[in-house]
């Protein structure tokens, strides 16, 4: 068990330096992923949030879709955060044209399902295996996730709807909570990583 797993961020679009951050602080060596080679040498992965169409494109064209979709099979810790949790996502419900997910976790998702950019909100999220209270969250355009299959864990629910889940190594979450300066998210998803390899 590594003491300082070392984590990637995909660092193709989104709120890359929060998650640097924010998985020091949680002990991990914190990488930028931008290549299949750099992929290669991280025990786990942060899928940040973004544009999850734009995201997907560029991870096709920077050859990374293909070497993501086999770690992630093969068991690689991964922690994918609002877009992140639409590139997560077996099944989208409404796809924009040539969006691809990298798949993970048996769940159906609904992309902006909390209304636009103007219609984004923070709140307290009280999530399963995390101490000390609720997390911050906050929500920019947020997803959240219709349905789930057998294997996958509810972590938490907001307005009656899912917004974070586990499956095996996957984790992910509706809202961002690196945006926040609370880090327990990221420091349990450290600790995944550290129980994985």
């Amino acid at each position: 068990m590594k003491s300082n797993p070392v984590v990637g961020v995909l660092a193709l679009q989104g709120d890359v330096r929060e998650h640097l951050i924010a998985l020091a602080v949680a002990d991990a060596t914190a990488r930028e992923v931008r290549r299949p080679e750099e992929l290669a040498e991280v025990d786990g992965l942060v899928i940040p949030g973004g544009e999850s169409t734009t995201i997907s494109k560029l991870a096709s064209l920077f050859g990374l879709l293909e070497p993501l979709r086999t770690r992630i099979a093969d068991g690689m810790p991964v922690y994918g955060t609002c877009a992140g949790l639409i590139l997560l996502a077996d099944k989208i419900l409404d796809p924009r044209s040539g969006q691809e997910t990298l798949g993970g976790i048996d769940m159906i998702v609904r992309r902006n399902a909390f209304g636009r950019q103007n219609e984004s909100f923070e709140t307290g999220v009280d999530i399963e295996g995390v101490e000390g209270g609720p997390v911050e969250g906050v929500f920019i355009r947020a997803p959240w996730v219709e349905s789930v299959g057998a294997q996958v864990e509810v972590l938490a629910e907001h307005g009656g709807h899912i917004v974070a889940v586990r499956q095996d190594n996957a984790l992910a979450t509706s809202f961002h909570p690196e945006l926040t300066g609370d880090h327990r998210v990221h420091a349990m998803f450290v600790d995944m990583v550290r129980a994985a390899s």
